[in-house]
């Protein structure tokens, strides 16, 4: 399998929290659309410093990370991050790995979002189709 990228946009948490409830106009609202690489051996978002200060994300923790060359690594964690693709999107704190020349779509956000990586097309899918799990359910509930 090759190595492919999906667009997605990345965008700041608290920026969107402070526009809804009316502290900053939503065009202050730090984003960015990046092309990201979908890798199911990444456990969260990877990012590299440039697009955490460009997103003004606030370093929440660090962590003893593993990178791909097998080398042990102390990365900062960020605030939370809502990653939006399609017409998917979660919140999740971000890894920065300072020099990454890549982002990374983790295992995590590709779960929570209800994608999965179809390796013969080179592209993300649904799990479940076009709609994430927890819309159909949650249209489930809502004609019982």
């Amino acid at each position: 399998m090759s190595v492919f990228k999906e667009e997605i946009t990345l965008a700041n948490a608290t920026d969107i929290s402070n526009a809804r409830n009316g502290l900053i106009p939503a065009e202050k609202i730090r984003k960015i659309t990046i092309d990201a690489m979908p890798d199911t051996g990444a456990w969260t978002l990877v990012i590299n410093g440039d697009i955490r200060q460009k997103l003004g994300l606030a370093i929440e923790e660090t962590s003893e990370s593993t990178l791909a060359d097998g080398k042990t690594d102390t990365c900062d964690v960020t605030e939370g991050v809502k990653i939006h693709w399609k017409n998917r999107s979660i919140i999740l704190p971000a890894v920065v790995v300072p020099d990454a020349k890549d982002v990374l779509l983790g295992a995590l956000p590709l779960e929570a979002m209800d994608l999965m990586v179809d390796p013969v097309h080179e592209r993300l899918i649904g799990v479940h189709g076009d709609q994430p799990l927890h819309v159909l359910y949650a249209m489930e509930q809502t004609f019982e």
